[in-house]
């Protein structure tokens, strides 16, 4: 009942000497109601049959481990016994997280068993929540039409990347997207001292030419912890974003307007830019938009660990040159006529392909691989001038 009004199905009955006296169901959405738990709302109807808010007498059997707020319930009601089903380790409070049925503090002991039909009720959140990623990536489809010259990698070659639980998002509405979908994470975990910052940090991590948002899935992690919010894109023709057919596509202007539209739409502010040390001149160029919004610097290496401790921007120009030394030492211009003499390094992690299920998908990624290795070209001139200016001006503070 509760799967088929949208709820997640967790179901509670209530038993007294052997009589069911109440059942419930999850009702959060339909009820407006946070505390609206399939426990809770079976309590609630069972103290109001038999006129006592203490339950002594009573069992209850639920499919999923109640939480800290329903063994809190369950407890105040002086239930004799409480037997669920599956686990939930995210937030189960009889073992899985913490156990206040075995916390001899309190005034109350509640016996409890768990696993009982576990398999079946964990079939019925599992058959669930795969029905629900459908209608969502049905409801993204419908959102962000695909254009007709550009890929989309099937949501399938996502499904079960290791460490990477994070929902995405999608923006299709950017002017210089031109209804192209782009994804990007968006995440911040409110920590206890997080109301007491007067401006969380802003961390927008840029990928390299070879990977996707996917390869930052460690350090989001650690970012996180610090309550600190954490944003990565997947630039277009990579990962879960829209991938164009055509190489003329790909231009150092192109990426970097969808950028700082990308920065402007989600009131970015106080950012501190994470750049790929080997691949930073796209990133370098965009505070120049918006320097208010920038507040620092820092640099990853392959492995995805900070290089160094953050940097200020004022320390921007010699990121800046360092960068430039790199692609003049390290590489030598290739013309584009070369591009499909090159190919894609193969990872072992699995997930670092997942986004190139064939060769016509990886279109940007090799014409940007060749761009960086002579940015600083006639048509990026005027852009490289710029951002050189900024930079020194910076420094000069």
């Amino acid at each position: 009942m509760a799967a088929k009004s949208g709820e997640v199905p967790v179901g509670a009955v209530l038993v007294r000497q052997g009589q069911v006296i109440a059942t419930g169901r999850n009702a959060l959405v339909s009820g407006h109601d946070p505390t609206a738990h399939a426990e809770i709302v079976a309590l609630r109807a069972a103290a109001k049959i038999l006129g006592n808010y203490r339950l002594n007498e009573c069992e209850l059997f639920v499919t999923l481990e109640p939480c800290a707020m329903c063994s809190g319930a369950i407890l105040n009601a002086r239930l004799k016994r409480v037997v669920f089903g599956a686990p939930e380790p995210k937030t189960g409070a009889a073992g899985s997280v913490v156990n206040l049925f075995a916390t001899t503090a309190l005034n109350h002991r509640t016996e409890w068993q768990g696993g009982m039909l576990a398999e079946a009720s964990c079939a019925l959140m599992q058959d669930f929540f795969r029905q629900r990623r459908v209608e969502q990536r049905a409801s993204a489809r419908r959102r962000h039409p695909l254009r007709d010259d550009a890929l989309r990698t099937p949501d399938a070659a996502f499904d079960g990347l290791p460490d990477y639980p994070w929902n995405p998002n999608y923006r299709s509405d950017l002017p210089a997207l031109d209804r192209l979908r782009m994804h990007y994470l968006d995440e911040k975990m409110v920590s206890s001292g997080d109301a007491a910052k007067q401006e969380s940090i802003t961390y927008l991590c840029l990928h390299d030419f070879s990977g996707w948002s996917y390869g930052f899935r460690q350090l989001i992690s650690s970012l996180l912890e610090s309550g600190d919010r954490v944003v990565v894109p997947d630039l277009i023709g990579f990962g879960k974003s829209d991938k164009p057919k055509k190489a003329a596509f790909h231009t150092l202007a192109r990426h970097r307007q969808i950028m700082v539209e990308l920065v402007e739409a989600l009131d970015l502010r106080n950012i501190v830019l994470v750049l790929p040390e080997r691949q930073s001149l796209l990133g370098l160029t965009l505070p120049m938009a918006a320097p208010l919004r920038y507040r620092g610097l820092q640099r990853i290496s392959v492995e995805g660990s900070f290089t160094e401790d953050e940097q200020t921007l004022n320390g921007g120009l010699l990121v800046w040159n360092q960068a430039r030394r790199r692609i003049d030492n390290d590489h030598c211009l290739i013309h584009s006529s070369k591009l499909k003499k090159i190919q894609p390094s193969h990872s072992i992690d699995p997930g670092c392909d997942a986004p190139f299920p064939g060769q016509s998908y990886r279109t940007g990624s090799l014409v940007l691989s060749v761009m960086a290795q002579g940015f600083d070209n006639a048509e990026n001139r005027d852009i490289f001038r710029e951002t050189e200016s900024f930079w020194t001006f910076h420094s000069k503070r």
